[in-house]
């Protein structure tokens, strides 16, 4: 697929998610499954994840690893989604409905990711 302003727009989104986990840790934090063990270098880990691959995708070289690592991050989140649904503390008072809708949406973003491998 030739670059045009939806891979840009992805790579923004991916660059200002990153950016906010360090804004907002808590946020974060309080949504990673307690399983999973220190969600404080989780967080930070998956927001530096986010913001390298959203510059790598600006990057024509560089650009179908990124895809694959998008895909990767977005396969490796997704118990924070299902956790997100699970538990009332960490759904950040959003609806049943958002929450679980959440989650085939992050097949649609592993589609459009794929899209640039």
């Amino acid at each position: 697929m030739n670059s045009s302003w939806h891979l840009y727009f992805m790579a923004l989104v991916y660059i200002i998610a990153g950016l906010n986990h360090f804004r907002t840790p808590k946020l974060y934090k309080k949504i990673i499954p307690p399983y999973l063990p220190n969600p404080c270098l989780l967080n930070q880990l998956s927001g530096i994840a986010e913001i390298v691959l959203g510059i790598a995708l600006f990057i024509p070289e560089l650009r179908p690893y990124a895809a694959w690592g998008v895909i990767a991050l977005l396969i490796a989140v997704f118990p924070t989604h299902v956790y997100m649904f699970q538990n009332k503390k960490a759904s950040m008072g959003l609806p049943k409905v958002v929450l679980l809708l959440r989650m085939p949406l992050q097949l649609v973003l592993i589609y459009w990711a794929y899209l640039y491998t």
